[in-house]
């Protein structure tokens, strides 16, 4: 039986064993490979969802539109370049389809963002975040609830590097793909414990810490 925790110490998630997505990673910089990447992803049942944008240093109000979605599967993650590409229909028509359901974390911040681009409503789709309060994890980042839930670390050190240069490092589309995978990873393991209960919590928050411990941890996501 797992045992969860309503909140992991972010000095202890460093010292779990880092994970890493280890299956193919695809870069899709042109239209015929978007829409060949398209065609095999509407062949999927779950898909996890992630974007990454440029960050802003500057002092300016200008916000850079996204960068690069990654959507993947359990062997395969594309990496969608809509810097180059922009947001195509067939690529819309995905995320709009109910055929998939599209999982990922604060995915409505993630769907406002993209709407940017090209105006849209997501198909069927669920939020990590609503998942894993439902088992009493208050937490909500990536990196924490992964923690909670696996005992594996997942670095961030690349979330605010150049996410518009010409040629992403292999360490961005690493750093990419796994957050993607890492979302379809952490559904699965969520929706088998809400159906199986087979987990306890150690030491329920009461409901003044909890909402102080909610507050807290999503405001420090919106930084």
């Amino acid at each position: 039986m797992l045992v969860l925790s309503p909140q992991v110490d972010k000095l202890k998630i460093t010292g779990y064993p880092r994970i890493l997505f280890t299956g193919k990673i695809e870069t899709i910089s042109t239209i015929p490979e978007m829409e060949k990447a398209v065609r095999y992803l509407g062949e999927e049942k779950v898909l996890g969802i992630d974007t990454e944008t440029k960050p802003n240093f500057s002092k300016t109000a200008y916000k850079h539109k996204v960068a690069l979605l990654q959507i993947s599967t359990n062997d395969i993650c594309f990496l969608f370049r809509l810097n180059y590409i922009g947001l195509p229909q067939p690529l819309t028509d995905l995320l709009c389809s109910d055929r998939q359901l599209k999982v990922g974390l604060s995915l409505q911040n993630d769907i406002l963002m993209l709407n940017e681009r090209s105006h849209f409503k997501m198909g069927k789709w669920v939020d990590l975040q609503r998942m894993a309060r439902d088992v009493g994890i208050v937490d909500q980042s990536l990196q924490k609830i992964y923690a909670n839930v696996f005992h594996r670390y997942i670095s961030k050190s690349q979330r605010l590097t150049n996410w518009e240069r010409d040629v992403l490092t292999d360490a961005q589309k690493r750093y990419a793909a796994t957050d993607a995978w890492a979302c379809l990873n952490l559904y699965n393991k969520l929706y088998k414990l809400k159906t199986t209960h087979d987990y306890i919590l150690k030491t329920p928050l009461s409901p003044h810490k909890l909402i102080d411990s909610f507050v807290k941890d999503f405001l420090n996501t919106q930084r």
